[in-house]
């Protein structure tokens, strides 16, 4: 099967100019590019001077749990929709894989965000997940490793050094993921069991992930000026801190390290910017190969107990009871509060439970004025009536001048972090998050258009090693996106629905003309993507 798409604006993927031409694809891949080609086709569309650019790739999503699910399309559509055709996934070190599936902790993975139901697996190692989603998903699928799914399957949750054997396994099987294609290990330091784990654990998980020179990709310990991480609650900046004990562990190890969502939460963490930008560029001119990504959004989604404390968390339910435990939680989070610059009217609920939907929606602050409730006693009977896996959005995580700025900024990347989920109040990255970033671009404010589609295709291509993808070139697979730029420029954005995207072309098949998303051809249109091979 043959398409000749006429009459381009092609932007390639490099980060040059757009030039006219047209493209000839011939099955799964682009075998032609250039001004007025003269090819026979089975199908030629004329462009009519509309954009197209290689097919978007989200450098940080969570969607490898939702390729698994028995009918996976309504996972993916809203992302198809945006332009999206692979992702980068299992990041902050809940991957749905790289786990020993005999585990009698399998329950623990997935961090109470991520759960196998009604899904085809789990599938535990790499080469079964990729051998059974291959051909069978609606997107390209790239994988990382995640350490909170190891440590969980080599573990359990435990707020301790783990013993010998325990990291032995759990360094094993990260290595398994790597030698059969995982993109790099993911982090994630405020994730149950991620965040037991201390400077030594990382850093050999670091060195490992160095030795196959794969990407290291890191949620920290802390994306605020105060956390519930560290227990002083003056003097250094605890996102600083954080960004220290990465700084350490890559500058010893040599590790590519890839700085997740870029955020500052609460209003007080903002200032904090600048440094964070002057650690990273320290870091690449000692040698390391740092990078980072961000959303276009000014909220998050996280589970609901992202604010609790590790001490806390681990106390059995008694505990938790006790009234000096109460009385140094209510102090700490108070305190946290007033420095932060961030509280309970900033923490919406999205998911606490069947039966618990009258405060989807709602802050804590105002469920506990319902329930005639502290805000603190409140937020814990969320977490309790949840189970402790509840799902909040919380905001501000950013400001759109900070999101500005960093567009322009070479070492970052673009990306969703987000999820469709079954129930509750969505995350808005699902719809529109990347054609703001191309809207910021063709409006002025975000970084140049050509240099834009470079950062959410080739530069997320090279940084992931993704072969033969990220380009509009010759031997390249035909994932395409055509888009309208006036469409893009005349848009009012923020709507639950994407914009200005006009074609979606997935391994050389057309899934979304128009508004019309073809299912069928979804059914089977995307591929595993392992590296190394």
């Amino acid at each position: 099967m043959t398409i000749l798409l006429q009459n381009a604006r092609i932007y390639d993927g490099t980060g040059e100019a757009a030039f006219m031409g047209d493209v000839l694809v011939q099955d799964d891949r682009i075998i032609s590019v250039g001004p007025a080609l003269d090819a026979q086709a089975d199908e030629t569309i004329d462009l009519q001077g509309l954009s197209l650019a290689p097919g978007f790739i989200d450098a940080h999503s969570h969607n490898d749990w939702f390729a698994m699910k028995k009918e996976p399309l309504p996972y993916f559509e809203t992302f198809i929709r945006q332009g999206i055709t692979t992702f980068v996934t299992g990041n902050c070190g809940l991957s749905a894989v790289g786990f020993d599936k005999n585990t009698p902790h399998v329950e623990l993975i997935g961090g109470g965000l991520f759960f196998h139901k009604d899904t085809t697996g789990p599938y535990g190692e790499v080469k079964d997940y990729f051998a059974a989603m291959d051909g069978h998903m609606p997107c390209n699928m790239a994988v990382l490793a995640g350490h909170c799914t190891a440590r969980a399957a080599a573990s359990g949750s435990v707020n301790r050094p783990l013993t010998a054997e325990e990291e032995s396994s759990m360094l094993s099987m990260l290595e398994t993921a790597l030698q059969q294609g995982a993109a790099g290990i993911s982090l994630g330091l405020m994730y149950d069991p991620g965040l037991y784990a201390q400077k030594e654990e990382l850093k050999k998980v670091a060195a490992l992930c160095a030795r196959y020179d794969r990407p290291l990709t890191v949620h920290p310990r802390a994306n605020s000026a105060v956390s519930m991480s560290y227990p002083e609650l003056l003097g250094r900046s605890h996102l600083l801190r954080a960004l220290d004990e990465l700084a350490e562990i890559a500058g010893e190890t040599k590790v590519k390290l890839h700085y997740s969502h870029a955020i500052f939460v609460g209003r007080n963490s903002f200032k904090d910017k600048d440094e964070l930008l002057s650690i990273i560029n320290r870091l690449r001119d000692q040698g390391v190969d740092v990078m980072f990504d961000i959303y276009n959004e000014t909220l998050g989604v996280s589970v609901i107990t992202v604010i609790l404390p590790a001490w806390y968390q681990a106390m059995s339910p008694e505990e938790r009871k006790k009234p000096l435990s109460r009385l140094k939680l209510s102090v700490l989070v108070y305190a946290s509060s007033l420095l932060l610059g961030f509280g309970f009217k900033d923490i919406q609920v999205a998911y606490i439970g069947p039966g618990y939907e009258q405060y989807e929606g709602k802050t804590v602050h105002e469920i506990a004025q319902m329930e005639g409730l502290s805000d603190l006693n409140a937020y814990l009977m969320l977490c309790e009536k949840s189970d402790f896996k509840g799902r909040v959005n919380m905001g501000p995580y950013s400001t759109p001048e900070i999101i500005h700025d960093f567009e322009h900024n070479d070492l970052c990347l673009y990306m969703t972090d987000a999820w469709v989920e079954d129930h509750g109040i969505q995350n808005p990255a699902i719809y529109d998050c990347f054609p703001k970033f191309l809207r910021d671009a063709v409006l002025g404010s975000g970084d140049t258009l050509p240099r834009t589609i470079w950062k959410m295709t080739g530069a997320t291509a090279r940084r992931f090693q993704l072969k033969d993808r990220g380009y509009v070139k010759p031997g390249c697979f035909a994932d395409l996106v055509v888009f309208d730029e006036e469409a893009l420029r005349a848009a009012t954005p923020d709507r639950e629905e994407s914009f200005g995207i006009e074609k979606v072309f997935i391994n050389g098949k057309l899934v979304l003309d128009g508004k019309t998303a073809d299912a069928a051809a979804l059914k089977n249109a995307g591929r595993a993507l392992p590296v190394g091979e």
